[in-house]
């Protein structure tokens, strides 16, 4: 059954990759033409009706239910954190090569790990410290001339590499106590939507019908993506589902190269090889560990030590 579940769960990140990357590449299409706000109140507007009809469609329960959360406190936090790497993140693709930003995305499974401590409970092993110092060089490894060649979009783009990774934590959190997928959707992208709101009319620019289609597909590809992430994060540990998401650096690679002509360098490659390597290696620890801890006779002679209080597969 933990298998199944984990299987599942590897699932859904492959399937998030997807939906994640196409959210992205429209991202940077449309990035130098807007500013952040005029998106994010388009697409969180959006996203939070796609959760709705989503809701009124399954007939399960009322519209209310759909988006009630038992965890507001928590649920404040991933929205507030949704919301700083949602700007971070628009920023970071607007200045950056598309596949130069996957090098911070790459860092998130190292930085859930050391968050799980504090906020999850779970052990921060020897594993996941090394794994920072790996992700570290990799990251170095963006800048062969030196740290003077550091711009603010590396800055932006490692902000936004920490608030989506903490937006991700508390959503693991939440799903310990509640199964309400839509609510983790509804409410960050409803936090969104007002929050841009205040600075729409400062940088409001008119948008021609395609450009708003582009706005509406975002929204689309967002919405699904956000939605089997979540149900990802209650399968699995959020330092086993972030490594999974390294596939997206493929997809990134491919679209970069197709739709806005960037060719990686060496160096690129280089970090994102380092980076990758050390969340698998993540991945790995975790499920050695695992299977330690379910060996019936290990247990009885106390050869393993318990590695976490959390399995993958919760």
């Amino acid at each position: 059954m933990a298998k199944r579940a984990t299987l599942f769960g590897v699932a859904m990140v492959l399937v998030y990759t997807a939906l994640i990357s196409s959210a992205d590449a429209i991202t940077k299409f449309i990035a130098g033409g807007y500013a952040a706000p005029q998106l994010y109140v388009i697409s969180g507007g959006l996203v939070a009706v796609f959760c709705l009809l989503a809701e009124a469609m399954s007939q399960r329960t009322g519209l209310v239910a759909a988006v009630r959360t038992g965890q507001p406190r928590a649920m404040a936090v991933r929205s507030v954190a949704t919301v700083i790497a949602a700007t971070c993140f628009f920023y970071a693709f607007k200045l950056l090569p598309f596949a130069e930003v996957f090098v911070f995305v790459g860092l998130m499974p190292i930085f859930a790990g050391l968050m799980s401590g504090p906020i999850l409970g779970e052990n921060v092993s020897l594993a996941v410290w090394i794994s920072l110092g790996a992700g570290f060089i990799g990251v170095i490894c963006l800048f062969p001339a030196g740290p003077h060649s550091i711009s603010s979009g590396h800055l932006i783009a490692l902000a936004a590499s920490l608030s989506g990774t903490t937006s991700m934590v508390m959503a693991r959190y939440i799903g310990r106590h509640e199964s309400n997928a839509l609510a983790q959707v509804f409410w960050p992208n409803v936090t969104i939507m007002l929050v841009m709101s205040c600075a729409l009319p400062f940088v409001f620019k008119p948008m021609p019908l395609v450009d708003v289609g582009w706005a509406a597909a975002y929204a689309g590809f967002l919405f699904l993506a956000r939605w089997v992430l979540v149900v990802a994060l209650r399968q699995m540990a959020a330092y086993v589902v972030t490594p999974l998401m390294n596939l997206q650096f493929v997809w990134m690679v491919i679209l970069g190269a197709l739709f806005f002509g960037e060719i990686p360098g060496t160096h690129i490659y280089l970090g994102v090889t380092i980076v990758i390597g050390s969340g698998l290696y993540l991945i790995y620890e975790q499920f050695a560990r695992s299977s330690a801890q379910q060996d019936p006779l290990r247990a009885m002679t106390g050869s393993v030590k318990a590695a976490s209080p959390i399995s993958p597969a919760e």
